[in-house]
């Protein structure tokens, strides 16, 4: 068979129709200026000035480009379908037929293909970050939306149908031109924790069941055995967790109270979907007593369970006499309701912990299977076994992150309380530091009165650390994830947080003290203090806790701000190697954490591609992602990509595990011509951010002074509030130099390196030429890259640069900018042979439909600007109602660019 095309015809009649209705709907209710305005857009006119409110020009423009992108979502939708409809589901990348199809042709059996799918764990994390500005009313009107779309799709409905289809879409379209889009005020942490909950509760558990639907399909349509894919235990484990409300670094509005509610709220959420999935359970679990004899296992379950449940229990046997199977869910859900009205009177009365649930659960999957009830297992039993097994009694993990020099902090002023004579922690050299906390460690040295005040930074650490022992005490650990220290530099960071610990009595627990190496310097440094770290007394008495695993988190922001992307991506993947090394010689499986982003110069990408481009023996099943800001709704918002991108993330792992078990000689590319290049990326990079008046460059051609002001999320922009590129937090960085069409976080220094890597040592640059085609790693970097200068757009660059008022200057940066854009551009079109329209026709036919809508846009932004900065302490008003404005449309180029941040 010939695989079907990309489905271009489709995606430019799709969107032809659905902006038919935009315009119509503007004109029914009598928009008619913008209805023209769209018009003239989808015909390519230029419009920067309108005889109507430049609100209603960014509101307009701003919904035009989310119809853009849910036509090209629901199309990319459409045409997996396709491919499995003309028999070619093993096309479709990153999917599990992918992978199946890989794995028969070399030669694995069905046991090692189930093996390493069993051993897959994967743990998608959500956070809140200043890129996200939608409302979920709007994120649900995308539902509604693509729902109706869908429907569309569907040629057994009649012409009656279709209209009635048709006059819901436009009532929908109505319906969010009248909606806001953006926060007016700015959201805080319970806003951003209602958004967070909303995916973890009403999103991924139709996921999971979706995806594991997928999988099993896959396996069957693959010509494998059926019966050998029905129990629970041979599928990826998946599980969630969560930063919303855990993570502090530089956000003091994360207080102690609002984790411990994070952590209640979560679990309750969770306890009520375990309640609907034994609802759901019992419902349908009709199977009469009278007709199927109760098996003797089933009859003692049920009198040990009722006679613990008391009259509880004797109520759930009377609501269903005659129905055993029934009377045994009934009382399980008897029990749950214990635990989730906090009765815990009688421990055989109520579930301390979600394995307890898990253990009846099997308890009842044994006596199916053996009475033969095989097929009831596997629809009715199977996805309550993977909802417990996913979400438990926590719903997600939460992630409790703090910063390294927040921790010096309070530990000075812990110091100076208890009276020590040398108390700025600080500036102590790093061996003062170990040895102290070791001494510390050997003994209970502090132990923190709660009556007392340490200082504001000592009080909060204690205190939330407090607030976590309560929460385990009371629930157990499973709702806690592990405790991230950023901008890790040495041993001893990790050592203050064990000293913290220790002090609120939590060292005992399987809770992991994670480094977070962001910076280029800590990635080179990390080996070093990985081993070093592993290597101490209380990481080995705490070992058998943790499984000998430890958790190592990589920041894909700071080391691109601190060194470009080129060396940026290259030290990640040379620290991924290193860290492992060292954990297999501690006898330690290391997983990675990969903090990354929505833009590709912050890890973002395609999952499959994402993991195929990470070394070998690195994932070993095991990876923790974050999904951060915008991302979450564009990689989860819509049911099917959903379901598409849990897949290829988890087949992605299963797929490295199989290729780091397989024996055979390790794969030889051009490292030291990767390292020259990085190398001369990273001064190439340097030399421009170290050039004099850069900061002042940057301030002005980009709206980070906007976003510093920015109401779509609840951190602030800079830690301390210092204006210094240091204390910049990357993500507005990046959002700001996207936002410019200038983009330089992903592409600038690889000009300039492969120039001279071209002319200095063309045998190696020869070498990279070859590895293009077969290096997974350097061939996904070169097309991120490519992506983002694509992105880019030199005419847009020099409006923005123009706001520079100075031309020397002005001039001086534009020059380094454009040169290396060009050379960029230029060599990497000829390391793949290639012209870059020819190999990316997808993304130049997106932005194409978006090109115009976004020149008015960005012309409107840059008025704006120059308005907003001119205006005086005396025009407040005036100014907060501008800043509305460009906050609008930063809301509204984000959505036509879609990965900003």
């Amino acid at each position: 068979m010939n695989r079907p095309d990309v489905p271009f015809e489709k995606i430019s009649a799709d969107r032809k129709y659905i902006i038919d209705y935009y315009i119509e709907m503007l004109t029914r209710i009598g928009e008619h200026k913008v209805a023209d305005l769209i018009s003239r857009t989808v015909q390519g006119l230029h419009t920067e000035e309108t005889s109507f409110t430049a609100e209603k020009t960014i509101q307009s423009l701003s919904i035009y480009f989310q119809l853009m992108t849910l036509v090209e979502e629901n199309a990319a939708v459409q045409y997996r379908r396709k491919l499995e409809d003309a028999g070619l589901m093993t096309n479709i990348r990153g999917s599990w037929a992918e992978a199946f199809d890989i794995w028969r042709k070399e030669g694995l059996s069905e046991d090692e293909m189930l093996e390493a799918i069993a051993q897959t764990h994967i743990t998608p994390v959500l956070t809140a970050h200043p890129t996200e500005a939608k409302r979920i009313t709007v994120i649900e009107i995308h539902r509604e939306l693509y729902l109706l779309l869908v429907q569309r799709e569907n040629t057994s409905y009649s012409q009656i149908e279709q209209q009635a289809i048709r006059e819901n879409i436009l009532h929908l379209l109505e319906r969010w031109w009248r909606t806001g889009e953006i926060y007016l005020e700015k959201p805080d942490i319970r806003d951003e924790r209602a958004n967070v909950m909303h995916y973890l509760q009403k999103v991924f558990p139709a996921v999971l069941k979706n995806s594991d639907g997928q999988l099993k399909s896959a396996w069957i349509a693959s010509g494998l055995q059926r019966e050998k894919i029905r129990h629970p235990n041979v599928f990826p484990r998946i599980s969630f967790g969560s930063w919303v409300g855990g993570d502090r670094d530089g956000h003091p509005f994360v207080t102690p109270a609002i984790t411990q509610e994070t952590l209640m709220l979560h679990r309750q959420a969770a306890l009520s979907l375990q309640r609907e999935e034994l609802l759901v359970l019992i419902k349908k679990l009709s199977v009469s007593g009278m007709t199927t004899p109760t098996p003797e296992l089933l009859a003692e379950g049920i009198r040990q369970r009722a006679e613990n449940l008391g009259e509880a229990g004797q109520r759930a046997l009377r609501r269903n006499p005659h129905e055993p199977w029934r009377q045994f869910v009934g009382l399980m859900l008897a029990r749950l309701e214990r635990s989730i009205a906090e009765d815990f009177s009688h421990p055989e009365a109520y579930y301390s912990s979600a394995n307890v649930l898990e253990a009846d659960l099997q308890l009842l999957r044994a006596v199916m299977l053996q009475e033969g009830l095989e097929g009831l297992a596997e629809d009715l039993l199977f996805p309550v076994e993977r909802s417990v097994a996913c979400f438990g009694f926590h719903l997600a993990r939460v992630d409790i992150r703090q910063n390294s020099a927040y921790h010096d902090k309070a530990m000075t002023q812990i110091l100076q309380v208890i009276g020590e004579k040398d108390t700025d922690f600080g500036n102590w050299r790093e061996a003062k530091r170990v040895d102290y906390l070791n001494q510390c460690l050997e003994k209970v040295a502090f132990t923190p009165d709660p009556s007392v005040s340490y200082g504001p930074e000592a009080d909060h650490v204690l205190e939330c650390l407090r607030a976590v022992g309560q929460h385990i005490d009371r629930y157990g650990e499973a709702g806690i994830g592990s405790f991230i220290i950023s901008m890790t530099r040495s041993l001893s960071d990790l050592l203050l947080q064990y000293f913290f610990m220790q002090a609120s009595g939590l060292l005992h627990t399987g809770i992991r003290v994670v480094p977070l190496l962001e910076t280029i310097e800590d990635l080179q440094q990390g080996p070093a203090i990985l081993d070093a770290f592993l290597k101490h007394p209380v990481t080995r008495a705490r070992a058998g806790n943790m499984d000998r695993q430890q958790e190592i988190m990589l920041g894909y922001s700071d080391s691109n701000k601190d060194g470009g992307t080129i060396a940026s991506k290259w030290s990640l993947h040379q620290a991924e190697i290193a860290l492992t090394d060292i954990g297999r010689n501690n006898n330690t499986d290391i997983y990675f954490f990969h903090g990354t982003g929505g833009t590709i110069s912050r890890g973002g990408g395609k999952y499959h591609r994402f993991i195929e481009s990470m070394p070998e023996h690195t994932i070993n099943g095991n990876i923790k992602i974050t999904v951060q800001g915008e991302s979450v709704a564009q990689l989860f918002g819509n049911p099917m990509t959903a379901q598409y991108n849990l897949n290829a993330l988890s087949s992605g792992v299963a797929r490295h595990l199989i290729r780091s078990n397989q024996q055979g000689k390790p794969e030889k590319y051009p490292v030291e011509a990767m390292a020259f290049l990085s190398q001369k990326s990273l001064e190439h990079y340097r030399q421009l951010i170290e050039t004099p008046g850069f900061i002042h460059f940057y301030s002005t051609a980009t709206c980070i002074d906007v976003l510093e002001q920015s109401k779509i999320g609840s951190r602030p922009a800079r830690r301390t509030g210092t204006r210094s590129l240091q204390d910049l937090r990357a993500i507005p960085w990046v959002f700001s130099w996207n936002l410019s069409r200038i983009a330089l976080t992903g592409w600038y220094g690889l000009g300039q390196a492969l120039k001279t890597l071209k002319e200095e040592r063309p045998a190696d640059y020869l070498q990279l030429k070859q590895a293009a085609k077969d290096w997974p790693f350097f061939r996904f970097l070169m097309i991120q890259t490519e992506t983002n200068l694509i992105l880019a757009h030199p005419e847009m660059m020099q409006h923005y640069a123009a706001l520079v008022e100075d031309e020397e200057e002005r001039s001086v940066f534009m020059n380094k900018l454009l040169t290396d854009f060009q050379h960029g551009f230029n060599l990497i079109e000829a390391l793949f042979d290639e012209p870059a329209p020819i190999r990316r026709n997808s993304q130049y036919d997106n932005l194409k439909w978006r090109n115009t809508a976004l020149f008015t846009l960005h012309h409107l932004h840059i008025n704006y600007l120059k308005q907003w900065r001119s205006m005086g302490e005396d025009q407040a008003a005036e100014k907060e109602l501008l800043l509305n404005q460009l906050l609008r449309l930063t809301n509204a180029l984000s959505s036509g660019l879609k990965n900003t941040g």
